[in-house]
């Protein structure tokens, strides 16, 4: 079976876990734990195949792509340190929206460093993503980065790719992308991928859970702190806009009635540097239960962000080749509701899944869910 054969659009700690979690699978091939697929359409983790990558940062470009997931400011865990030379070099990207200006004012080992080399035409990264026979562009741009997502989408459009967007720009869940993937034929999934165990996830779970037990869900709150680039991009609050809807929208999706705005906060809150790539997440539920009794929830969430990520970024790909296998083009409805956070249609996660497991082709264990 030939490869899964990927490009990375920005190789920063969501790649490296990325990077690092194909070769974990592949040292390891009886690994489960940590997959929410062991196989999909016959294809394990160790299937996928990085054959481009773009980035902005002086310290990744030039290099091998084995040596850049570990290059500064990327700070998540190396829980594969001991990764072969891949053969791939990493290109210079378009910086356009993809640098926050404030990001000067920090210290190179925390901060993005701009690379003082020409940028790419679109010509260019399509000439890459046709000689490296590219099916799938992954999207790991920082949050905010509108220009630079629609270049990328542009040319894996030209180029005849399928495209997974990682972040909270709307491409899936916008009507005119959606028809341009759609008339190429080309699948897109997306927008602004799940976790695994995120916050998000948790968050949905507990409003689900009110809802289904009959409890009013009155006012909620989500805080989110961390020490990654991401969180330090996101001190630019002008690049939060589509971030705070997208976390928003998936949490008054699963709520059953809709709370008014000045009862939810769902959002990033600041950036801790010593927390480097653990996320710490602050949940706050208040609701009525029988008999309009008063009920509240509180809970602390810590994770390591990028392998949260990963963890369905891996099943994402899978489903696109599957797609792409299947000459199935446009937004792919169940693997997009059940990895995303702002698909174009929401669902509870339980009917999420069974979407992605009739697109699979695979059989779902009812007494397991339950």
């Amino acid at each position: 079976m030939e490869p899964i054969r990927i490009a990375l659009i920005g190789v920063g700690n969501c790649a490296s876990s990325l990077v690092q979690g194909i070769h974990y699978y592949r040292t390891d091939p009886d690994a489960k734990a940590g997959l929410m697929h062991a196989t999909i359409g016959g294809y394990g983790p160790d299937d996928i195949q990085v054959v481009a990558a773009f980035d902005i940062d002086r310290r990744k470009v030039g290099l091998d792509v084995a040596e850049a997931v570990f290059a500064k400011p990327n700070c998540t865990t190396a829980f594969a340190a001991e990764l072969p030379r891949s053969g791939v070099n990493v290109c210079m990207g378009r910086v356009l929206d993809g640098f926050p200006a404030h990001m000067r004012d920090y210290p190179e080992d925390v901060a993005c460093q701009p690379a003082d080399r020409a940028e790419p035409e679109a010509s260019e990264v399509m000439r890459v993503l046709r000689e490296t026979r590219t099916e799938v562009v992954l999207n790991y741009l920082p949050v905010g980065s509108e220009h630079a997502t629609h270049f990328y989408a542009d040319c894996a459009l030209r180029a005849g790719a399928a495209f997974v967007n990682n972040i909270p720009v709307f491409l899936a869940s916008d009507p005119h992308w959606a028809r341009r993937f759609r008339e190429r034929n080309l699948p897109l999934i997306g927008d602004d991928i799940k976790s695994q165990v995120g916050a998000t996830m948790v968050h949905r779970a507990l409003a689900d859970l009110f809802r289904q037990r009959g409890a009013k869900l009155e006012r909620t709150y989500q805080l989110n702190t961390g020490g990654n680039t991401d969180f330090l991009n996101m001190l630019d609050r002008s690049r939060l806009r589509s971030k705070k809807t997208s976390k928003t929208e998936a949490v008054q999706a699963v709520a059953g009635v809709r709370l008014a705005d000045e009862h939810i906060h769902v959002g990033p809150s600041d950036w801790v540097p010593w927390q480097k790539d653990n996320k710490v997440c602050f949940i706050r539920m208040e609701g009525r239960l029988f008999g309009d009794v008063p009920v509240s929830l509180e809970l602390r969430l810590s994770v390591e962000d990028s392998p949260n990520s990963a963890g369905v970024a891996i099943d994402a790909i899978r489903c696109a080749k599957l797609a792409l296998e299947r000459g199935e083009g446009g937004v792919l409805t169940g693997p997009s509701a059940y990895f995303c956070k702002h698909p174009p249609r929401q669902y509870t996660d339980h009917d999420a899944r069974r979407l992605l497991e009739t697109f699979i082709g695979a059989e779902l264990d009812d007494a397991a869910e339950e």
